[in-house]
């Protein structure tokens, strides 16, 4: 009886320490689901220099945030070293539209926007036209829901 008893105490503990958890947070920065590359592989800094998305290269590459952001030069590699902050897209790379409404949604590299010096992602044009009527509202309560949209 007692050997049953330890049995199924041994059977619960490995259960209980090999139970996934009921709900996982979000990474902090989007990288799609089978990735970890951030911005889809598009050069942060190059929004800022070049006023359009460029693809990155794997050979000028950083991790931050744990996600890995790739950059067209070295130039552009060592600028984002420099001042991370300031040319990660605001959100993680979230939606800046989902986030102002609560909730997340993947940002796409196409349909972006610099306001104030930051750069910001949307989903798609349409949801992009939808945060330009109020980019500044829209900003004020994204700022207010991040990161708690992450949980």
């Amino acid at each position: 009886m007692i050997r049953h008893a330890a049995a199924a105490l041994m059977l619960a503990t490995a259960g209980v320490a090999f139970a996934a958890p009921a709900h996982a947070d979000k990474a902090p920065v989007y990288t799609g689901t089978f990735s970890n590359t951030a911005v889809e592989g598009h050069d942060p800094v190059a929004y800022f220099t070049e006023s359009r998305p460029v693809k990155g290269s794997r050979d000028f590459r950083t991790e931050y945030q744990g996600a890995e952001f790739r950059f067209e030069s070295q130039e552009n590699l060592d600028t984002f070293h420099a001042d991370p902050e300031k040319y990660a897209p605001q959100f993680g790379g979230y939606c800046a539209w989902a986030v102002s409404e609560g909730y997340t949604a993947k940002g796409d590299a196409d349909h972006w926007a610099i306001v104030d010096g930051k750069l910001y992602l949307n989903y798609d044009k349409k949801i992009q036209n939808r945060w330009e009527q109020d980019r500044e509202m829209h900003i004020v309560k994204a700022n207010t829901n991040w990161p708690e949209v992450l949980k």
